[in-house]
């Protein structure tokens, strides 16, 4: 087999045995990214100095006997709005087109102590506002099973250069479903821990109380090798829990023997494809082969997630874009005073989308309209949170599809936002309750499409998702999918 078509477990054993060079494994997927990244364009940087000197680094310590970690030798795509040193973070955005941080986010510090090897940064819709990756202002991603469609998004780029082997891991960020839904539109498994369990120190932010960042992988054993790393309490991180790291062994173990599954109702109803819904109630079954026990369940908030999400992220928008005025960072352009300044600065630096967003949020947070419209999205949060609490009192994992509709053509919803944003209805909810909730392939569609399924779990219970994910993979004998290119 091609290296660049071995799981980042395979390569980091093989790595350790010296069967493979850390060297020979980075040219694998350098080589694999030239001959991809003209029709796919998930990368926004490419990195391939930066990668094969820290492939010679991890080498001399390999050849010294010395601790070289979990994941050397393997390359990892970072989604373009997480903070690393000396490699330019744009957030798919113009006004940060040029910026180059002088620090490492703390997953970026974990994963580099792993051995692990950055390829890269990934392309995204704009400060991750889109389902799409179209909002990229740079060129849209295109999706390796067809590449006249969509990636999702926002992190669009990572999913697609995980799908299309051109790096076997990649990080991605959460806010609505920012690395669940492009995971169901590529064909791979996208992985949202709790709020919380992951640092955010280094993630240039969206919307605070969302925002999650998590691994992309082909495959599951993957998925839980790049948490157990990047899983550490962060005193950097004021949201960061205070709890110990999961035992990656434990979590290894594939296990659904008696496990209650509960099918929300809801995220199976209006609006869902038929497809998409035969696709995963067909997938659910292997879970019953494995002794899971499977119902239907009711949460009947579920209806208000839309609406109350497109009140709290862009408000929280609105507050932590405002400090891209031209003045600390980023595009500066000048005009004749500070205020003319700020207004050219915003106006140029910022796409459609983000500046939709801004508007949206400063006017629900805006005197008279914040009862009517912030608070009131806050207390419904507090009903959904109260649903889901309630279901995990007889349920250990809920189940939905990841995504209502399968991958869509480039252009088919630029023109639309709130199409666009039906594209998240599945996922949206789970980030406004807090949980952890992963992204798994549930077969194609009748067009070749993925069809993905979500698995939802209780707060800070990763280990029973990722196990019940686990046992899922591998009962299903379609998995893992390959794409056609």
């Amino acid at each position: 087999m091609e290296i660049f078509g071995l799981t980042a477990r395979e390569i980091s054993e093989k790595v350790r045995k010296k069967e493979i060079s850390p060297k020979e494994v980075v040219s694998a997927f350098l080589e694999r990214v030239e001959e991809i990244e003209p029709k796919v364009r998930a990368f926004i940087s490419i990195t391939p100095e930066l990668a094969m000197e820290t492939a010679k680094q991890i080498e001399e310590h390999l050849m010294k006997g010395e601790d070289i970690g979990l994941l050397a030798g393997v390359p990892i795509a970072i989604k373009d709005n997480i903070c690393t040193k000396g490699i330019r973070t744009t957030c798919a955005s113009r006004i940060l087109e040029n910026f180059v941080p002088p620090y490492d986010a703390t997953v970026v510090k974990l994963l580099k102590e792993a051995g692990a090897i950055i390829v890269g940064k990934t392309n995204m819709d704009e400060f991750a506002m889109g389902s799409s990756t179209e909002n990229s202002a740079f060129f849209p991603t295109h999706n390796p099973y067809d590449l006249d469609r969509v990636p999702g998004g926002s992190s669009g780029g990572s999913a697609a250069a995980v799908s299309a082997r051109e790096a076997p891991l990649a990080l991605g960020s959460d806010t609505g479903g920012s690395i669940r839904q492009p995971a169901s539109f590529c064909g791979i498994v996208g992985f949202k821990p709790t709020y919380g369990r992951v640092s955010r120190y280094g993630l240039v932010a969206f919307a605070s109380s969302l925002d999650q960042i998590g691994p992309l992988t082909a495959n599951v054993g993957d998925c839980i090798l790049l948490f157990s790393i990047i899983a550490q309490y962060d005193p950097l991180d004021s949201t960061s829990a205070p709890l110990p790291t999961p035992p990656l062994e434990e979590m290894l173990v594939p296990e659904a023997k008696g496990l209650k599954i509960g099918l929300v109702q809801e995220l199976f109803g209006e609006g869902i494809e038929e497809e998409v819904k035969e696709k995963v109630l067909e997938a659910v079954k292997y879970l019953e082969e494995k002794g899971a026990i499977v119902e239907w369940v009711s949460l009947p908030h579920l209806s208000y997630a839309l609406p109350c999400y497109y009140i709290i992220a862009p408000s929280e928008a609105s507050s932590n874009l405002a400090r891209y005025d031209g003045v600390k960072y980023g595009l500066r352009v000048e005009a004749d005073g500070i205020i003319p300044m700020y207004m050219e600065t915003r106006d140029k630096g910022f796409g459609p989308e983000v500046k939709r967003r801004i508007m949206l949020g400063t006017y629900a947070l805006s005197a008279g309209y914040y009862d009517a419209y912030y608070l009131k999205a806050l207390k419904v949060r507090t009903l959904i949170k109260r649903d889901f609490d309630k279901a995990f009192e007889k349920f250990d994992i809920l189940i939905s599809p990841t995504s209502p509709i399968p991958p869509f053509k480039i252009g088919e919803k630029i023109d639309d936002p709130l199409k666009m944003y039906m594209a998240d209805i599945c996922t949206i909810p789970i980030n406004l309750a807090a949980l952890p909730a992963i992204s798994l392939p549930a077969g194609l569609d009748s067009q070749g499409l993925p069809v993905g399924l979500q698995m939802i779990g209780k707060p800070f219970e990763e280990v029973v998702l990722l196990k019940t994910a686990f046992a899922y993979e591998e009962a299903n004998p379609l998995l893992p999918l390959k794409p056609p290119i």
